[in-house]
């Protein structure tokens, strides 16, 4: 089972494990990106991230944090942006959702998301839902696709 119950995802955090979840494709200029959002426990608090990388990847380069950023001019802001931060575990996964669109039932593992996105690369890249048919979210603004 690749996704992970509430319970073991507010649990991670409590630990001090980040988790991921692989958002899907984004596009700007013509060129297709993928995004992705992370929480990360520091310092008493939880930050989330947003990731907006090119989706340069193929079948033998599938790490997502090797990606270089979707926005070359906008290198800090596009790739590891800090979106919010919040108190507590379940408040940090609620603001990922609000702020990025992530939804409770797809969470991962730190460093899984690069599995979400192999799927992603063997599917064809679909634009409009991931390899299982879930609808992507739209990002922050957007209406969905």
């Amino acid at each position: 089972m690749r996704y992970l119950a509430e319970s073991f995802v507010l649990g991670a955090l409590r630990r001090g494990h980040p988790n991921e979840q692989f958002l899907g494709p984004v596009y700007a200029a013509e060129r297709l990106g993928v995004r992705y959002v992370e929480v990360t426990p520091k310092a008493g608090r939880f930050e989330i991230f947003l990731h907006t990388v090119e989706a340069v990847g193929h079948q033998a380069f599938l790490d997502l944090v090797k990606f270089p950023p979707l926005d070359q001019d906008d290198e800090e802001e596009q790739f590891y942006r800090l979106v919010t931060a919040a108190g507590d575990p379940l408040s940090a996964l609620k603001a990922a959702e609000d702020v990025t669109g992530a939804v409770r039932q797809r969470w991962v593992n730190a460093s899984m998301s690069q599995d979400e996105y192999a799927d992603f690369v063997r599917a064809g890249r679909p634009q409009h839902s991931s390899p299982d048919r879930h609808p992507w979210p739209a990002p922050t603004g957007q209406p969905a696709q």
